[in-house]
C-alpha cells in the first residue's frame, strides 16, 4: 500500500525488520499505495453507511458529476475527450484501503479487476482525488472520457466491461493498525512539500458519496454542464438525441503523481463496501431513459412578426 506521500505498489512490511512469526504475518499483508496526507476534509458523518464515499469529478471545474438513479443503478454523464477524477473520501477514524477499478481494470496495476487486489490507502478522514492509471511512483496517465475503441479496456483486449467505475473498500484490523502505529512514526509534515500538482489539492466540497446520493444533482456546476449538453445535443423536444458510440476511459497523458509504499492488514479478505458507478454520454442516457428527454422551454415573446391588433381566431 502507498503511503505518505504515495509511491507505486510494493512488498508489504518490507521496511522493518520482523521475527520470523512477524515475517509470515506480513506474507499476509494487502499491497497498497498509500495516498499524501491531506488536512482532513471529509465529513466525519458516517451517514450513509459507507466507510468511504466515492464520486466523480469532472477535472475542469473541480465539481462532482451530476449523479442519476434508475434501477437501483447510479449513473454520471461523461463528456468525450474531458478529463476525470475519481474522489475518495474516507468516512472513519481508522485507515481504509481501497481497490479500485475503471473499465474493469485495476487503476494501479493494470489487471483484470479483483476485489483482492492491490488498492490505495487513506488515512483518517483523508480525501482524495484519483486521476489517472498509476504508471510509476511518482506519475500516472489521465482519465479521459473517450469512444470504446479509444477506451484503455478496449486497446487491452477487454471491452466486456467499458462503462463503469468500482471500488471495493476496506478497513484496516485493529491490531495491525496498533502494531504499525508502534512501528512507524507519523511522516513529518515537510515531507507533503514535494507534492506536486492536483493530486494534491482534494477540497471539503463534494465529498459525499455519489452511491449513497438519491438522485439529487451533486453541484450546480454539475447541472450547467448537463444543460449545456442537452442543448448541443437536442434543442428541441422534438429531436431525440441521436445515439453515439459508448464511452470508455482512455490512457491519457502523463502527469505527476506521488506515491509511495505501505503495509495494510485487513480486517477481512471481504470488502466492507462495493460501490459501482455506471457512465456514458449524456444522449446515450437519455436514450437509455436514465435522463429525462429535454425539453424546450416556453418563450414569452417567440415571434417577431408584423404588429396589428388580436384578430379573431379560426372558426371551430
Amino acid at each position: 500500500m502507498l503511503s505518505t506521500p504515495p509511491r507505486p505498489v510494493g512488498r508489504a512490511g518490507h521496511r522493518h525488520p520482523a521475527s520470523s512469526a512477524r515475517r509470515h504475518a506480513a506474507l499476509c499483508l494487502a499491497c497498497a499505495l498509500l495516498l499524501a496526507q491531506l488536512p482532513a476534509c471529509a465529513s466525519r458523518s458516517h451517514a450513509d453507511g459507507q466507510p468511504v464515499s466515492m464520486s466523480i469529478v469532472d477535472r475542469e471545474t473541480g465539481q462532482a458529476m451530476t449523479a442519476y438513479r434508475k434501477d437501483g443503478r447510479t449513473y454520471v454523464a461523461g463528456r468525450p475527450a474531458s478529463r476525470y477524477a475519481i474522489r475518495l473520501a474516507n468516512q472513519t477514524g481508522g485507515r481504509v484501503m481501497v481497490v479500485l477499478s475503471v473499465d474493469g481494470v485495476n487503476v494501479i496495476t493494470g489487471e483484470t479487476a479483483s476485489v483482492g487486489q492491490t488498492g490505495y490507502v487513506l488515512d483518517p478522514w483523508q480525501s482524495y482525488d484519483i486521476a489517472g492509471w498509476r504508471k510509476s511512483d511518482t506519475a500516472i496517465a489521465s482519465f479521459v472520457f473517450a469512444a470504446l475503441g479509444d477506451s484503455y479496456a478496449a486497446r487491452t483486449g477487454r471491452p466486456g466491461n467499458v462503462g463503469v467505475i468500482g471500488m471495493a473498500a476496506f478497513l484496516e484490523k485493529p491490531d495491525a493498525q496498533a502494531t504499525r502505529q508502534r512501528l512507524e512514526p507519523p511522516t513529518p509534515a515537510n515531507r507533503l512539500d514535494s507534492l506536486g500538482k492536483a493530486e494534491s489539492r482534494a477540497r471539503a466540497t463534494n465529498e459525499e458519496s455519489v452511491a449513497g446520493n438519491a438522485a439529487q444533482p451533486a453541484a450546480p456546476a454539475g447541472r450547467a454542464a448537463d444543460s449545456q449538453a442537452a442543448g448541443e445535443i437536442a434543442p428541441s423536444a422534438a429531436r431525440r438525441p441521436a445515439p453515439t458510440e459508448r464511452l470508455g476511459t482512455g490512457h491519457g497523458q502523463r502527469e505527476w503523481s506521488v506515491s509511495r509504499r505501505t503495509s495494510f492488514e485487513k480486517l477481512s479478505d471481504t470488502p466492507q463496501a462495493v460501490v459501482e458507478i455506471a457512465y456514458d454520454s449524456f444522449a446515450n442516457l437519455v436514450l437509455a431513459g436514465v435522463i429525462p428527454a429535454p425539453t424546450t422551454q416556453a418563450r414569452a415573446f417567440p415571434s417577431d412578426g408584423p404588429r396589428g391588433f388580436v384578430p379573431d381566431p379560426p372558426a371551430r
